[in-house]
């Protein structure tokens, strides 16, 4: 569904049929130790990001809302892939075991660092 900022993101939801004034982030909602969603922190969440050039279907999102500064927010994601079973370091990337070759390509190794 399109968010408010613009961008699709599958964890925001919106209901305005008959009246209804829905509108929630699903992936908040669950989230303990959260600050309360409105609608401008769609503009600074890396949730559409992360699900745009990531689409493996075992690593599994997890996030947060904290303040910052002052009237300030920041939305902390972290991942976890189910099929491995480990915290993902990179969600842009993914946890490197379920997609190899991808990895591989977007990771560089050791050997390129020196």
């Amino acid at each position: 569904m399109v968010t408010p900022s613009g961008t699709d993101c599958r964890y925001y939801y919106q209901d305005f049929h008959r009246g209804r004034g829905v509108q929630e982030c699903r992936l908040l909602k669950d989230a303990e130790d959260s600050l309360p969603w409105e609608e401008r922190v769609c503009a600074i969440c890396p949730v559409p990001a992360i699900l745009r050039a990531n689409g493996c279907s075992h690593m599994h999102l997890h996030a947060r809302l904290v303040r910052r500064w002052p009237g300030r927010r920041k939305m902390v994601v972290t991942a976890h892939c189910s099929q491995q079973q480990t915290a993902v370091k990179d969600p842009y990337v993914g946890c490197g075991h379920c997609h190899p070759t991808a990895a591989a390509v977007l990771i560089p190794s050791k050997e390129e660092d020196r």
